[in-house]
């Protein structure tokens, strides 16, 4: 009855009953590598193949390395794409005779490791399992291994590298392996137990229980609910935002500043500093002349080691005075270190000379009978006073009203 009204159930209200798929052999027919090769026949590709009826060693359906002498032997499955995997079955050679302690290929199967990775290096991946307690008496063939893991590369691997090895070990390392198949969730976003739980939206399906293990870009959580913040994006709200203009959040998956960067940084993630001789907001602004054509703050535009000669301030952009002797300013407040040149004055000397004065800084007075003389040399350009005459109208004229 129980079973009749469950059918019921799943056939009208197909949300409340999800859908229950068994395991698949995701390596069935897969590529597969092995660190040597015994015989032609004897290939990693023999271990995926779905047939193992036959476990004689070089019977056509195992994979065998050629390791004599070996300390190490390596095989791995490329499973096409990071899988949700359940469990790994292995079956190793027998050679057609009966699994017990009196089996030679007992010896060459204990202290096996398997990993999960997701790449072909195993040292990047997970120890799923690794055989510490077994003898040649108990160790079963062929074995089911729970690896509760996500990843692409299933890697099988034995040793004989640190002697004395426990009793009953070979003392080189083999592989045999007549079949290898890796169970799990061919379908994407289904995990758990006969792939019939529905990954929450942001879960890589990385689940243990009811966490998940790794949230996609962006979010966090323990069902990854919730999105990255305090100036955090991507995977695992590992990365750092840039400088966004007024503090604010960057998106939280691309890193992406939504108003712009602060004055002195560019680029979409607003974490690249301004460069080619640029600074300030959006990097728009030009740099001074920095002495010895250094950058300038990305910032402020302020030159970290002063100006180039002819230009002073804390941008370099203000152009110097006429210095006496063409010396060159003071290249923080632009003053002359000696005196200005002819016909100007002030603290930068780039003060045409008043009325009534000429030369040197305009220390000198025109003639009193000018009537306005060259700021440069004193001469009376306007003519004289009634009554004077003369270049700087320092002689009386014969002229009588």
């Amino acid at each position: 009855m129980y079973a009749v009204v469950l059918l019921v159930c799943c056939s009208w209200v197909a949300l409340l009953c999800p859908s229950v798929q068994a395991y698949e052999n995701l390596a069935l027919n897969k590529p597969a590598w092995q660190s040597s090769t015994a015989e032609s026949d004897t290939g990693a590709e023999r271990a995926v193949d779905g047939r193992y009826n036959d476990l004689w060693w070089n019977g056509g359906q195992c994979a065998v390395s050629d390791d004599w002498g070996q300390t190490t032997t390596e095989w791995r499955v490329d499973l096409g794409g990071v899988k949700s995997i359940h469990h790994v079955f292995i079956q190793y050679a027998t050679n057609n005779e009966v699994w017990d302690e009196n089996n030679v290929y007992t010896e060459v199967f204990l202290g096996f490791y398997v990993y999960i990775s997701n790449t072909t290096n195993k040292e990047d991946g997970v120890l799923c399992f690794r055989d510490t307690n077994y003898t040649r008496a108990t160790i079963p063939n062929p074995v089911n291994i729970t690896c509760p893991y996500h990843g692409r590369y299933v890697i099988y691997y034995n040793s004989r590298i640190h002697p004395p090895y426990p009793e009953g070990y070979s003392d080189v390392a083999w592989n045999f392996l007549c079949e290898v198949e890796v169970y799990g969730c061919s379908t994407p976003g289904r995990y758990g137990e006969n792939c019939s739980l529905l990954c929450p939206e942001n879960c890589n399906c990385d689940v243990i229980g009811n966490t998940c293990v790794e949230c996609v870009s962006g979010y966090k959580g323990h069902l990854c609910y919730e999105e990255c913040g305090g100036h955090t994006y991507g995977l695992g709200c590992n990365q750092s935002c840039g400088n966004c203009s007024g503090g604010a959040q960057c998106d939280h998956v691309t890193g992406i500043c939504p108003n712009g960067c602060v004055a002195g940084m560019y680029g979409h993630k607003c974490d690249l500093a301004c460069g080619s001789y640029t600074y300030g907001v959006e990097c728009k602004e030009m740099c001074g002349n920095c002495s010895n054509r250094e950058p300038c703050h990305h910032v402020d535009g302020s030159c970290p080691s002063g100006c180039d000669a002819g230009v002073y301030g804390v941008k370099c952009k203000q152009s110097c005075g006429n210095c006496s002797n063409g010396d060159t300013c003071n290249d923080v407040d632009g003053s002359c270190p000696y005196a200005c040149d002819v016909g100007v004055y002030g603290k930068t000397c780039d003060k045409a000379c008043q009325s009534g004065r000429y030369g040197i800084s305009c220390t000198k007075a025109c003639g009193q009978n000018c009537q306005g003389c060259n700021r440069f040399n004193g001469v009376c350009e306007f003519g004289c006073h009634p009554g004077w005459t003369g270049t700087f109208c320092e002689k009386r004229s014969n002229y009588r009203i």
